[in-house]
């Protein structure tokens, strides 16, 4: 039996209309997410791939390098084409290589987002992302910080990231939450119920590390075994399997590689049958 396949495109925010399957720009600093690239012109020609086969969702952070991922970006791309929806986020700072720490207060997230505006050269930011709560300082301070800032038109949507249902519940009372960025995937479900209460509610919800075949991809795997049946790879099965479980669903693969970048994209054109899906599902 084949399922319905997903609809290929979701509007964040209700106007920016954007392919579902989009482009995650954190692996294209150094080690760590640190520093400049071993290849500079690899990670160029990977973003203009990206856009040259179809991505018109590219999602990085002022924190990626820090800052090398957006200027990466905007040397690829600018100037950008239309219909090209870039989200960064801010809130988490770096002090080496794998550090991060969130700092939330209001004076430094305007900063960061007048810094990602040049680094990106654009003049609004289609969709900034609080990075991660700061605990030590109010949510109402840290995304009204952001609200301002929609305010003065240098910000046209606001999303979270790694937040609870609760948290999400007490951030749309601040501002108009637009998207949700969590980590999820086939191997790692902790934020279900986030999921659910996105599609509920139409909210775009970013899966972040949505590739996590792992011993999943094992010879005899279900992954393995569907991608087989499918003559699709495992990674395309696991974001088949993302798209398919929620009209919401906006995964950001990332890759420094051409060829993964293209093998991910063919996730699009995958269409898992019911009884795929629940074989897959079992996996929890």
């Amino acid at each position: 039996m084949t399922a319905t396949a997903p609809a290929d495109t979701f509007a964040i925010g209700g106007d920016l209309t954007v392919h579902r399957l989009g482009y995650g720009a954190m692996q294209l600093p150094g080690p760590g997410v640190w520093g400049e690239p071993a290849d500079r012109g690899g990670a160029l020609r990977v973003v203009r791939a990206a856009v040259e086969q179809g991505v018109d969702l590219i999602d990085t952070a002022d924190s990626y390098g820090p800052f090398v991922s957006e200027q990466v970006v905007a040397e690829a791309l600018h100037p950008y084409p239309e219909g090209l929806v870039i989200a960064t986020k801010a809130g988490l700072t770096r002090q080496g290589p794998g550090i991060w720490t969130a700092v939330g207060r209001p004076a430094y997230l305007k900063q960061q987002v007048e810094l990602s505006l040049r680094h990106l050269r654009v003049e609004r930011i289609d969709l900034i992302q609080l990075h991660r709560i700061d605990a030590d300082v109010p949510l109402a301070d840290q995304l009204g910080a952001f609200r301002e800032l929609q305010d003065e038109g240098k910000v046209r949507h606001i999303g979270v990231s790694e937040v609870s249902v609760d948290e999400l519940r007490a951030a749309r009372e601040i501002v108009d939450v637009v998207s949700v960025q969590n980590l999820y995937n086939l191997t790692n479900r902790q934020s279900q119920d986030v999921l659910d209460y996105a599609t509920e509610n139409g909210i775009a919800f970013i899966p972040w590390f949505p590739i996590a075949t792992g011993d999943l991809a094992a010879p005899h795997s279900p992954v393995a075994d569907v991608a087989r049946e499918l003559d699709a790879t495992p990674a395309q099965v696991a974001l088949a399997w993302l798209l398919q479980k929620s009209p919401v669903v906006l995964p950001i693969p990332g890759t420094k590689s051409v060829e993964h970048l293209t093998e991910n994209m063919g996730a699009a054109r995958l269409t898992l049958s019911d009884e795929d899906m629940v074989r897959l599902d079992a996996l929890a």
